[in-house]
């Protein structure tokens, strides 16, 4: 998790097998022919990455599925053969911890399905990654990254590893992360973990990924799966999107239930569907969505979650709309500015009205958010250990903190400071924490961006979502030179972000926001700046310059 602000706050973090290398050749010969990508704009990526379903979809797999022309097995081989041969060897990307070695097995049983006439859900047969903060009760662990968790097994999957499974997906493993979701110290660099060591950014491979669902975005942009999960509690989803040329939903908190999933904050948390384009974020959603009496914020939407947001991508989305401009985040890099006066100009020549904006939200939000946080970080980590059962490694925050000092790895690089002040702090049921609760709900929803759309009558806001990715500096930490993530984030409301353009051979975002469950609004929105504006590029693993 991180705060994406351009205003400094206590941190600069953000917070939230085996592998496979035979019949890669043969597999690629096989599907070379009718693999071919239909998106022009992928064609020159065949010169340097012959994979065969190179920047494939939802859509075209179950198109070949259906003709019987491609099995389910033969796709997941090939992607766990990406895996090894990007991941583990080559670059070494660094963005999966864990290959699940069950998935050859789960994708026959699903062809078997498939042969019997018989479909689960729209993900049937789709390869998936699940963020390492995401429990699954199968052979794979769940760590978020530290080596304090090493081989901890869960006793049950998280509500979005069941709703994932009964869609039909096939979770091919677990992806690295920024460690503890990047909430445990600072001067931390996005995408360390100790067990997974640094995810590398696939456009420049010095770069950083962000965080602190940096390898659910290196794994997507460098297509070693379909579909990721991340999770964010201020920046984790949409940061690592646009430093790594994807989609990335961050939905309205209860959307999507967080049973299963090692929190920082019950207030902001959320996961979300990391993709490469807005149709497959999209269908993803859809099936993740859902009431869960675990997750008593899920109540919140019942009669307002979607199975199927697919009717909301509409080419025209943009016509007619009035969007907010938060012009806050101008001024700061003279390149990302020159991308976002494209877009405006753009937006405008497709029949949306700009409207520009300065703060959103008023100022202090970001500490109240932070103290929220520490409380919950706290209430929540002791319950996930409880969860664990009574032989869980780590039974306490404090066990975890005494841990990381005994480890010789852990506190190599950056502290844990955050985890202290947490450790401080006292129970949910302290008037400090109730009146920070209720200043960020009325600083960011009444006062905020509610206050910002009602004013100038507005469906959406729009930002950059951050700079060109910086250079990975273990001593300095990460440096964030603008971002826009924390008005939806402190709020707990949805924001999507979609590829803008091309910085220096490096991504950058373009974020949609605005009011609780207005998913459907922002999903016309990006796909109707998407379709018009194709700005998404395959990474191509450059050497540092």
């Amino acid at each position: 998790m991180h705060n994406q602000n351009t205003t400094k706050l206590p941190s600069n973090h953000r917070y939230f097998g085996s592998p496979i290398f035979l019949m890669l050749t043969l597999a690629m010969l096989i599907t070379w022919g009718a693999c071919q990508p239909k998106d022009p704009q992928v064609a020159n990526a065949y010169e340097a990455d012959s994979f065969p379903y190179l920047e494939w979809g939802i859509a075209d797999f179950q198109a070949k599925y259906d003709d019987g022309s491609l099995s389910i097995e033969e796709v997941v081989r090939a992607y766990l053969a990406r895996i090894e041969q990007l991941d583990q060897n080559g670059p070494e990307l660094r963005s999966v911890l864990e290959v699940n070695p069950d998935a050859l097995d789960i994708a026959r049983q699903l062809d078997q399905m498939r042969g019997q006439g018989e479909k689960r859900g729209v993900l049937h047969g789709i390869p998936v990654l699940l963020k390492d903060n995401i429990d699954t009760h199968d052979g794979m662990h769940t760590t978020a990254g530290s080596r304090a968790l090493e081989g901890s097994k869960p006793l049950q999957d998280s509500r979005v590893a069941k709703k994932l499974r009964e869609a039909g997906a096939v979770i091919i493993g677990k992806a690295n992360l920024s460690e503890w979701a990047n909430f445990r110290g600072q001067l931390s660099s996005s995408g360390w973990s100790g067990l997974g060591g640094q995810t590398k950014n696939p456009y420049i491979l010095d770069r950083n990924p962000c965080g602190s669902s940096s390898g659910s975005g290196v794994a997507i942009s460098a297509n070693l799966a379909v579909m990721a999960v991340g999770t964010e509690t201020n920046g984790s989803i949409v940061c690592p999107s646009t430093a790594n040329g994807i989609v990335g939903i961050k939905p309205t908190v209860g959307l999507i239930s967080r049973s299963g999933i090692i929190p920082i904050s019950y207030t902001q948390d959320t996961p979300g569907p990391m993709t490469r384009t807005v149709r497959d974020a999209a269908i993803s959603l859809g099936a993740m969505v859902g009431l869960d009496p675990a997750d008593h914020k899920t109540s919140d939407s019942d009669g307002r979650y979607l199975t199927d947001y697919t009717p909301f991508l509409k080419a025209d989305g943009l016509k007619g709309k009035k969007i907010g401009w938060m012009k806050s985040t101008a001024g700061i890099n003279y390149k990302v500015d020159q991308l976002m006066e494209e877009a405006i100009a753009f937006m405008k020549e497709q029949g949306a009205e700009i409207i520009p904006l300065q703060e959103i939200s008023p100022p202090g939000t970001g500490s109240y958010s932070f103290e929220v946080m520490l409380y919950e970080y706290k209430d929540g980590l002791n319950k996930y250990f409880s969860s664990l059962g009574p032989d869980a490694k780590i039974k306490s925050l404090e066990e975890l903190i005494e841990f990381n000092k005994q480890d010789p790895i852990e506190l190599a690089h950056y502290n844990q400071h955050y985890l202290e002040l947490a450790l401080e702090k006292g129970d949910l049921n302290s008037p400090q924490y109730l009146e920070a609760l209720n200043k960020l709900r009325e600083n960011s929803q009444d006062n905020g961006i509610d206050k910002a759309l009602k004013e100038h009558g507005l469906d959406a806001i729009i930002a950059p979502t951050g700079s060109p990715a910086w250079k990975t500096d273990w001593t300095n930490g990460d440096y964030y030179h603008l971002g826009s993530s924390s008005p939806a984030a402190h709020a707990g409301y949805p924001s999507i972000t979609v590829p803008m353009g091309m910085i220096d051979e490096l991504p950058v975002g373009i974020s949609f926001f605005s009011t609780a469950w207005s998913e459907p609004v922002l999903i016309e929105l990006a796909y109707a700046f998407e379709q018009g504006t194709k700005a998404r590029r395959v990474p191509k693993f450059l050497a540092p310059k």
